[in-house]
């Protein structure tokens, strides 16, 4: 139909939709473990003891609970919803035409705060994009996308559903081993990333979080800073500054990188985990994606009884936190920080949100809070497909 945005985006970037079938791209919702951690290499012990054997949380974390001590007070989460929403083919010259996936996606952070042992929202960010070709904008024209998108947001058809097109953003064409519908939700995801750094920030600058009010973030923590940021010391500085409250708290991880304490892979050393008790921390570095200026602690924790749950690493978290300072650096985190910083993890595991979500095992509770209030502010799949 021609108000809807297909239709238009093919008519000003010269292409020819195929009105395709529209479908969904994500399967975050499910238990997975997450093979995707290639170039990380590992270092020596991240803490300043260090412990060959696995360490038991049960006293300091009864004594957090009876003293009523909560340190993390900020918990934050990204989410998106992407879908293939038409094929569009644009003329490659002559006789040739090269097909490329139109990908759409709800994007959107949200920080959640607790104080008075009550959560409550603290700040949220949302936006739709759409992901094109390069080959919309065959002669790369400076700020094309932006007026275009700006010409999409005209249509009464998002009028009617009041909502706006925050950006249309390129993926390359490339010939390459990577998909092009696998490029374009990468380049969504990149953006989703940069709002969370954003966000994070943003809390730092406000005072928010400090030593006392720990932010914790669902999933790595692995942002790269920007190719400004590398070309700044003192941006580069500010990025990493940024982190000193921050940990990461992973639901899904490659159990294959895991390794003992002699530096050697052994997934059965995180699988065989008792529960309430955490391995030791490890440094490692990642150069293809952060060179020599950014190092990572991490450590696994069980937060549930393996008893209780389906395979061997449910009901394991992977947490992860960025050195900054320079002692952490040379020596790795204090060991009572990290007791500290688990045991308060663990408190977080209860109430449990068994059979509302697949992940319930690997989740803590405010964070699903946190992931549940932001998908709460989706439109559903039907409503947002029917503007394309």
């Amino acid at each position: 139909m021609a108000d809807r945005i297909m239709s238009c985006l093919a008519k000003e970037t010269g292409g020819t939709s195929y009105k395709a079938f529209k479908y969904g791209l994500d399967h975050a919702d499910r238990p997975t473990v997450d093979y995707d951690e290639n170039g990380i290499i590992w270092k020596a012990y991240g803490e300043t003891q260090h412990l060959k054997k696995y360490r038991s949380l049960k006293d300091r974390a009864s004594e957090l609970q009876e003293n009523n001590e909560y340190i993390l007070t900020y918990f934050l989460d990204g989410s998106r919803r992407v879908y293939k929403v038409d094929d569009i083919a644009y003329n490659l010259g002559g006789n040739r035409t090269g097909i490329y996936p139109a990908i759409a996606g709800q994007i959107g952070v949200a920080c959640t705060h607790r104080e008075n042992r009550r959560l409550s929202l603290a700040h949220i960010d949302q936006e739709i994009v759409i992901a094109l070709p390069d080959m919309a904008d065959k002669d790369g024209r400076n700020g094309y996308f932006n007026a275009l998108a700006r010409k999409i947001n005209t249509l009464p058809v998002l009028a009617n559903a009041g909502v706006k097109i925050a950006d249309i953003i390129k993926y390359t064409t490339d010939k390459d081993t990577e998909k092009f519908s696998d490029k374009g939700v990468a380049r969504i995801q990149e953006r989703m990333m940069k709002k969370e750094i954003d966000m994070v920030a943003a809390l730092v600058r406000n005072g928010e979080i400090n030593q006392d009010n720990y932010l914790v973030k669902d999933g790595s923590l692995e942002y790269r800073p920007s190719t400004e940021d590398k070309r700044d010391e003192k941006a580069l500085m500010r990025f990493k500054q940024n982190y000193n409250w921050v940990i990461g708290v992973s639901k899904s991880f490659n159990p294959d990188i895991c390794l003992d304490v002699d530096g050697h892979a052994n997934p059965r050393f995180i699988a065989d985990l008792p529960y309430l008790h955490r391995t030791p921390v490890s440094k490692y570095v990642n150069p293809k994606w952060f060179g020599d200026y950014l190092e990572f602690a991490v450590w696994y924790i069980r937060i549930r009884p393996k008893e209780r749950t389906r395979t061997a690493f449910d009901g394991i978290v992977k947490v992860e936190k960025i050195l900054v300072k320079e002692k952490e650096v040379a020596h790795g985190m204090d060991t009572d920080d990290v007791d500290t910083i688990s045991a308060s993890i663990i408190n977080e595991r209860v109430p449990v949100c068994y059979g509302s979500d697949l992940r319930w095992a690997n989740h803590l509770y405010p964070i699903y809070l946190t992931e549940s209030l932001l998908k709460s502010k989706y439109l559903s799949a039907d409503a947002f497909l029917h503007l394309f």
